[in-house]
This record gives structure tokens, sequence and C-alpha cells, in this order.
């Protein structure tokens, strides 16, 4: 298949005209008729739908596009990645994270500037679900610490550690004195939830569910520190994972363990199988796995 059709086919299915296409492509209208007439013989398909003002794309253009637009991404990209290659070596490294891997990857990432001195390393926060669905379709990063359930095809999955929730409650809360939390103690509790898309919403609501109540969700945010910082103004309490609290500031909260048998939430590395990885982001990967075979009982 011509990735230089591919290309016109995605240009003429986001500008709905010939015209506007040909301009952007900087050639001559005909000869983009041309070429898409030639990818839609090459095919055996109709692929645009001609009988209006505005070309609109059948069916199986829309297939097309949408699946032209991952090939031609990913030919770009791989096309960059060997000049780059070329050019200076595997020497950048771009990670998505979740705020609770803060503990930990500092360390990580001294073991790999150590094995590779020149490498710029870029972290991205990736939180939600779609998030990382949209930075590793882009390549905005090759790979994810995240504890999000991918259910695409081609992302990877490892899981490196487990990390346990616990509770944090307002300064003077009536409930600071015990030395567990239950989570029918917090009937009735302003609660502070995570949105909707985020895993972490999941765990807390399925462990409300299994207690056989349900939260008195008053405020719903993305951030980790958002909510602690809430919590510290005594406006709810809320549920984070211990691991987050190692390297937060002190703090005016009180954190107390959960007597529910809540299960940990699961941390994992995520990466695009159909997508070349330079050996720098292999090795990457494995000595994240490596620190955590050492460390025995991480968040556990």
């Amino acid at each position: 298949m011509d990735i230089r059709l591919l290309r016109y086919f995605i240009a003429i299915a986001e500008s709905s005209t010939f015209t506007k296409a040909a301009a952007n492509l900087h050639i001559a209208q005909p000869s983009l008729s041309i070429a898409i007439k030639k990818l839609e013989t090459d095919m055996g398909l109709i692929l645009l739908d001609r009988s209006m003002r505005e070309i609109a794309l059948t069916k199986e253009g829309q297939i097309l596009y949408e699946e032209a637009k991952k090939l031609v991404t990913h030919f770009e990209y791989v096309e960059k990645e060997l000049k780059r290659l070329k050019a200076q070596g595997p020497m950048e490294l771009s990670i998505g994270m979740i705020e609770s891997a803060k503990f930990w990857i500092p360390k990580v990432l001294k073991s790999i500037k150590q094995e590779f001195p020149e490498v710029h390393i870029e972290i991205i926060e990736v939180l939600g679900l779609e998030d990382i669905n949209r930075a590793l379709n882009k390549f905005d990063i090759h790979f994810a610490i995240t504890n999000q359930l991918i259910s695409k095809r081609e992302v990877k999955t490892l899981p490196i550690y487990r990390e346990k929730f616990v509770v944090l409650l307002p300064p003077g809360h009536p409930l600071e004195a015990q030395p567990q939390i239950s989570i029918t103690d917090l009937n009735g509790e302003a609660f502070i939830i995570f949105k909707e898309g985020f895993q972490t919403r999941v765990d807390i609501l399925n462990a409300f569910r299994q207690a056989g109540t349900k939260p008195n969700i008053q405020f719903e945010v993305e951030r980790f520190e958002t909510a602690c910082s809430f919590v510290e103004e005594g406006l709810g309490v809320t549920f984070v994972p211990e691991n987050y609290l190692k390297v937060s500031a002190t703090s005016r909260y009180t954190i107390k363990p959960l007597k529910d048998p809540i299960a940990p939430r699961t941390v994992y590395l995520a990466f695009d199988t159909s997508r070349y990885l330079p050996p720098l982001v292999m090795r990457s990967m494995e000595l994240i796995q490596e620190f955590f075979e050492r460390v025995e009982g991480l968040g556990e």
C-alpha cells in the first residue's frame, strides 16, 4: 500500500473537499483526484461519497481513514526514529506516570542514567484511561506506569507491584482516635472521589459496594494532591494509595489503615506492542521490573 496515497486520502477526509486538500498538500487538484481514484481502484472499494457538495466518507472510507491515521502516524514515527538513531543514537526516553510512582521512580531513573549517561528523560503525568490511550496512540510516551486496566489488544500490561489504600481524615475528625477505620464508619461522611475514567474511582466504589453501602460523594477530582488538600481543609474524607503519602509533604490530615479487606490496586507497565521500541526503552522497562524484584513487599 502506497503511504503517499494514504496521506492524500487522510487530507481529503479531514478537508471535505478536493480543493482544500490539494492546497494543504501543495499539489494540483487533478493529480489528487487521480491519486484517490487509483487508491479506490487498488482496493476495489468506493471510499468517498461524491454526491454532495462536500465530500463524505463511505462506511469503508471511514474504516480506512481510522486505520490509515494509525499507519501513517506509525510510519512517520519510525521514519523520524531511524533518522534520529542515525544522527545521535537512542538518547530519548519518555515515560507516562501516575502520581504514586513518585516515591520510587527517581531510584530507577538513576539506574537508567548510569547505563545511558547521555539519555534525555521526559516524565509526563498520565492519570486517566483516556490520557494513557491518547499518549500511547500519539507516541507521546514510550510506556506508561499506570493502575488503569487497558483492554486494547495491541497494548501489553505487565504487573509490577501492588499498593494498599489508606483513609485520610480531616484535622480533629471524631474517628481519628480509632486505630483502624471500616468503610461503614464513613457512612454519611462527605467523600472526595476521583473522576470517571480513573481506575481508582472504580476500586473505591467496589469497596463501598462490597461493604453494602455507598459513599456520600461531594467532590470529584483528578489528582491525589487535590484530594489531600481538600481533606486538610475539612471538606471531607478520601482514600489514597499508601505509597503516595511517602513523598507527600508534612500535612495536617490523619492517616488511618482500612479495616475492610480491600484488594490493593495493581500498578502496571503498559506499552504498545505494535510500535518499534528502541533498546533503551526495552532496557528501561527491564530495570523497573528488576527494581521491584529486589524490593520485596513493596506496596503490600
